[in-house]
């Protein structure tokens, strides 16, 4: 490939479309990854268990387009803080939203598709999960090509672990809390039995290494006595909270909710961060282009904000409309997570769109995602891709891509997975 024919169209989109190196040293990434956790024999038959959790292909994105992911990031995060904005959002929170104890949120994840017309945010997701395995999966890369080395040598090489626990601190401290937690508790729904579960073993480990207590937790095993969570006799300071029961209406997360509303336990995300980021309802105010003008946005926030796909309400009064022209949109639980139950238009069925119109879903102008073309076993395929932007309090953590083919990821494509992103 020459640079001319690069300069043709988008570099990124070319190296998408014809580069198949494969950079992944992926007998290097298991041992690393086995070496990290505490249960070396458990993560390797985690990893192999899991045959597309790692794409084997990187993605290439424009320097272009990664600073406009940035700019909308930035405006998000600026409307989140505006008072007229948080009244328009907190207003359909729950309750447990409306108390704020200061953490901003760890991991927050702004996911986009790419396209001629630049970015476009598709989702904003509290404790979006993968960060751990990203950050080995980009060490684990090699090149392969000239243009394969030269995006390596222009993505910095972060120190991941470092920033993390700084973001971890900075939650424990902005609720008030001195010095750094005794013992932190990594919490989700049976989760050994978490598709994600190798990333808790890392996180645990990272945790031990700043000389930290960390666990493990089912919400089911807590409970909150005398002013303090805990998990049998070990008292717990900090909760990373892997839940997507967002305002913690479960019954097995009573003591976790008793203990968060008392100011007990510092729980990061918490229900207001996602009431303020990521309640996908939200997406049908930043679509609005009349309400960032009332808010203490900048002019180059507020056109960043042109990034957000329109998105509606579904309700008694906008289902007519919305099912002539439902081909236009995407239609999405307002209160889902991880792709569930979420339907095309132009593939939607009259009984699905029963079940739809009855509320509890928004509807987004359909923002197609862009291709990676692969080789498996010598034949090119085309799967799709998103990019997602790990941040904390606005600011980047790392970058990372998800190939997949269907309606959403899901990591069951073959040459599919997490992928890392080359900046061009």
């Amino acid at each position: 490939m020459t640079p001319d024919e690069a300069g043709a169209e988008n570099r990124d989109a070319v190296l998408n479309r014809e580069c198949f190196c494969v950079t992944l040293d992926r007998a290097g990434l298991s041992a690393a990854i086995q070496t990290e956790a505490r249960e070396a024999d458990l993560a390797a038959v985690l990893l192999e268990a899991r045959p597309h959790l790692f794409a084997e292909m990187p993605v290439f994105l424009a320097r272009a387009d990664l600073d406009a992911m940035l700019a909308v990031v930035d405006a998000i995060e600026a409307a989140a803080s505006d008072p007229t904005y948080q009244a328009a959002v907190i207003a359909w929170a729950p309750e447990i939203a409306r108390q704020d104890f200061g953490p901003r949120g760890v991991f927050m994840g702004y996911d986009f598709h790419l396209g001629a017309s630049g970015p476009k945010l598709i989702e904003v997701n509290t404790n979006a999960g993968g960060a751990f395995l990203n950050a080995f999966l980009a060490r684990a890369q090699r090149a392969c090509c000239r243009e394969a080395r030269d995006a390596i040598e222009l993505t910095p090489a972060a120190d991941f672990e470092a920033a993390v626990w700084q973001m971890f601190e900075q939650e424990w401290r902005s609720q008030g809390r001195a010095g750094q937690p005794r013992t932190i508790a990594i919490v989700d729904e049976r989760p050994a039995e978490q598709y994600l579960y190798p990333e808790f073993l890392l996180a645990q480990r990272a945790f031990e290494r700043r000389g930290v207590n960390a666990m493990i937790v089912d919400p089911a095993e807590l409970s909150f006595a005398e002013g303090q969570l805990r998990r049998g006799g070990e008292a717990i300071d900090l909760v990373y909270n892997r839940l997507v029961d967002f305002a913690l209406h479960g019954e097995r997360h009573q003591a976790l909710r008793d203990a968060y509303t008392a100011g007990a336990v510092v729980l990061t995300p918490n229900p207001r961060n996602h009431a303020l980021l990521a309640d996908k309802r939200n997406l049908t105010v930043l679509s609005d282009p009349a309400a960032p003008a009332r808010w203490r946005l900048s002019p180059v926030q507020r056109r960043s904000l042109s990034a957000v796909p329109r998105t509606i309400l579904v309700s008694a009064e906008t289902a007519q409309e919305l099912w002539s022209a439902r081909k236009r949109y995407f239609f999405k639980p307002s209160g889902g997570h991880g792709g569930k139950a979420v339907y095309r238009g132009d593939k939607m069925t009259r009984g699905v769109w029963e079940e739809v119109q009855r509320g509890g879903y928004i509807a987004q102008e359909l923002a197609a995602p862009t291709e990676r073309r692969i080789k498996i076993n010598g034949q090119v395929q085309a799967l799709k891709l998103d990019v997602r932007l790990y941040t904390y309090a606005g600011s980047p953590l790392m970058t990372a891509a998800r190939v997949y083919q269907g309606q959403t990821t899901n990591f069951r494509t073959p040459g599919g997975g997490f992928a890392p992103v080359f900046v061009t």
